[in-house]
């Protein structure tokens, strides 16, 4: 069954599972071989007693050619320790070569060759869907900057719009909530005179009245009034009827509670209908200067409310709404091309950081194998010598005893007495490798690491077309010359 390609690892995944693997799963081992103990071995074996209880009966004969019984019995021993040293030596040998075989240099080398030119390959294309992406945007936002300086051009505009903050219509907000209560505060004291419920019902008179001045001013310029500005003729005219109708309806609501005041509160008639009539047939009869400071003051906030809402937003309808489409496409294409350039700067530092450790990662194992090689000649020489030393320690040992012997008889020693023990090496195993293998895994590793350089190298080197590319959109779409992306 073949591998699903959603599951298959990422080069960069398989670089970092390359160089993340332990390097051997062994510990180095000290003092490998121990020196034979002679004068130990002597007296364990007696041989000082039994070559001068030999000798005293004249054993062996003087014309013996062979090892005696004692003698063999010295070699015999000295013999099982250079087998029980040459099974340490196999062991340890074996020990060398696994750790060397786990080192195993050509399947990182395959794997390097495979993933390193594969991770600028993925690299490539991550760009190239970033790149498609970023055109998309960018073309939207070039048609959102051509219908604004179309809209600009048709309405003879050359100034940028006024867009409202979130801390100017807070302070607008603040402004109208200001103007509300003092105009509840004011009207309250004027029209308890002539309410029956003193200042607790002029406040409320004031309070109704005060919401309905101040808000019906403030929409009135925030929608209508605002068609003035509008170079379409008819739009004008219907903006200036609203400043009209406006002013009279503020003119006429103010005179109503100008005349509501001066109604005495024990007149026995309704006062709604009371303030109508007067205001129908004599609107301009207030007979109190405070009526008409009422008057004036209501005026006044009814003004400056609709002149807030006048100023809210850009004082031509319209603009306020395409500024903001222009500054959100604007924003979102300088958002996107700067969340897809960090995001190819984090993949290309990702890649060539594995890149990086895997090239140490084949210097550390390079500098181990050669370690593991002179190790093992190292091995193999103590082993030599080893022998050598068990060679002398079984001389020393048939001296004591041939001393011994030599003293307590009254004939002559067999000859073979003055003759030295030679002992049987073992020969040393050979590494079984080629002696230039090491100069080819020198190569090949140098060979690898280049190869890595080589990516780093062109991971950098895409990066920074990526970049050039994505620049290359913005002047495939030029920018306005009355604004900046």
């Amino acid at each position: 069954m073949s591998e699903n390609p959603s599951k298959r690892k990422s080069a960069i995944s398989r670089l970092r599972d390359l160089f993340g693997q332990a390097q051997h799963p062994y510990r180095p081992s000290t003092q490998i071989f121990l020196d034979l103990d002679v004068d130990r071995v002597a007296r364990d074996m007696r041989l000082a007693e039994m070559g001068a209880e030999r000798g005293a009966s004249g054993r062996p004969d003087t014309g013996a050619t062979a090892l005696d019984d004692v003698e063999h019995r010295i070699v015999e021993n000295t013999e099982s320790h250079k087998q029980t040293a040459h099974s340490i030596y196999q062991e340890h040998l074996h020990i060398y070569d696994a750790r060397m075989t786990s080192l195993n240099f050509e399947e990182r080398f395959a794997i390097i060759r495979q993933a390193a030119p594969e991770a600028v390959g993925d690299f490539g294309a991550e760009a190239a869907m970033g790149r498609d992406e970023l055109f998309e945007l960018r073309r939207r936002l070039n048609e959102s900057e051509a219908e604004r300086e179309d809209f600009r051009k048709r309405h003879r505009i050359s100034r940028p719009a006024r867009l409202p903050t979130p801390g100017k219509m807070l302070l607008k907000i603040g402004f109208l909530a200001v103007l509300f209560v003092l105009e509840v505060a004011v009207n309250g004291g004027f029209l308890s005179k002539s309410n029956q419920g003193g200042i607790l019902g002029g406040l409320s008179v004031a309070f109704v009245f005060a919401a309905f001045n101040i808000l019906v001013s403030y929409f009135c310029g925030l929608v209508p009034i605002r068609l003035i500005n509008h170079r379409n003729l008819v739009l004008k005219v219907v903006g200036t009827c609203s400043l009209i109708g406006y002013l009279a309806l503020v003119i006429l609501l103010n005179l109503a509670i100008a005349h509501v005041r001066e109604i005495p509160p024990d007149a026995l008639v309704d006062v709604d209908r009371e303030a109508l009539r007067r205001l129908l047939e004599t609107p301009l009869a207030l007979h109190e200067l405070q009526s008409w400071l009422l008057f004036g003051i209501g005026i006044v906030f009814s003004v400056a409310s609709m002149a807030d809402g006048l100023m809210t937003f850009d004082p031509y309808i319209g603009y306020t709404a395409l500024e903001r489409r222009w500054q959100a496409a604007s924003e979102k294409y300088r958002n996107a091309k700067d969340e897809l350039i960090e995001r190819l700067r984090g993949i290309r530092d990702d890649a060539a950081e594995a890149m990086n450790n895997a090239e140490r990662d084949l210097a550390v194992r390079r500098s181990e194998y050669d370690s593991l090689l002179n190790s093992r000649g190292r091995l193999s020489q103590r082993f030599v010598d080893h022998q050598a030393q068990i060679e002398r320690a079984t001389n020393a040992l048939l001296q004591t005893y041939r001393e011994a012997n030599r003293k307590a008889r009254s004939a002559p020693p067999p000859a073979h007495f003055d003759r030295p023990y030679t002992l049987d090496r073992i020969p040393i195993e050979q590494t079984g490798r080629d002696p230039e293998e090491r100069e080819r895994l020198r190569r090949s590793i140098d060979d690898v690491q280049a190869l890595l350089a080589l990516q780093v190298e062109a991971i950098h080197a895409a990066f920074d077309g990526a970049a050039r590319s994505y620049r290359e959109i913005d002047e495939l779409f030029p920018e306005s010359t009355n604004g900046k992306v």
